[in-house]
């Protein structure tokens, strides 16, 4: 190996790397995409090219023919008149033709070849040049769908490179704790109250105001009173012997 080949190898081995490293394959894509469509206008004027050049040496082989007919036709008519000098001189001319005309078709034939060949090629570009555009758009749209995902990875490990996952769960600790502790004191303090004296307290209440109803019902002299306490009745042997103990209290003060 040469030294110069050996010094071209180094260079692309220390280069290629760095520029490797720097390319943007999105970039890089979207170039393509652009230079594949500026090809086609570059394509259709070199077929253009091509295709004027097969109507140009058509218009040429027309314009030999009808000189060809002609000089035909004088030879023809000199030969008629005796003229013969004339004829002959038609004829030098008319060899001449022939010769174009004969040459001009071959080119002809090469050019409208070329042309045929040119709009194959142009079919065939522009049929790869779409799977390419689509292969690209392709790899562009999967590249964006790479970064977004790239996002959300990034996100989710920052949530524990930041610390955000502990202090996401201490906060809601210490929120969990601090609730419960204020269930237990409000249990506490409810235990601590004597709701049974409270209910008394309220039943007695609840009584005293339908007592007063009551007096106001009687002294306004409405409502059924039929339903009013009585004061009890002593049966009549309780009520007797209730009398002759009066009777014998009243008789022991006397003596």
């Amino acid at each position: 190996m040469s030294v110069w080949s050996r010094f071209k190898r180094f260079v692309k081995s220390v280069f290629g790397g760095a520029i490797s490293a720097l390319e943007d394959p999105k970039l890089i894509l979207e170039q393509n995409i652009r230079e594949l469509n500026d090809q086609v206008p570059k394509m259709n004027e070199n077929i253009a090219t091509v295709k004027a050049n097969v109507m140009m040496l058509q218009k040429e082989v027309r314009k030999y023919e009808r000189e060809q007919a002609d000089l035909t036709a004088k030879i023809k008519a000199g030969i008629q008149a005796g003229r013969d000098d004339i004829a002959e001189r038609y004829a030098m001319r008319l060899e001449s033709v022939r010769d174009n005309v004969a040459s001009t078709k071959e080119q002809l034939k090469y050019a409208s070849a070329a042309y045929d060949k040119a709009l194959q090629v142009k079919k065939a570009f522009m049929r790869e040049k779409e799977r390419k555009i689509s292969e690209a758009k392709d790899a562009l749209r999967a590249h964006e769908r790479a970064k977004w995902q790239a996002k959300i990875a990034d996100t989710l490990e920052s949530f524990e490179v930041a610390g955000i996952d502990q202090t996401h769960d201490e906060m809601i600790s210490r929120i969990q704790e601090k609730t419960a502790l204020n269930e237990a004191r409000m249990e506490l303090a409810l235990d601590s109250v004597d709701t049974e004296a409270l209910q008394i307290e309220e039943d007695a209440q609840q009584i005293r105001a339908s007592e007063l109803v009551k007096q106001f019902k009687l002294e306004m002299g409405i409502g059924d009173t039929s339903g009013s306490e009585e004061e009890p009745q002593l049966d009549i042997s309780e009520k007797e012997a209730d009398t002759s103990g009066k009777t014998i209290g009243k008789e022991r003060s006397k003596s």
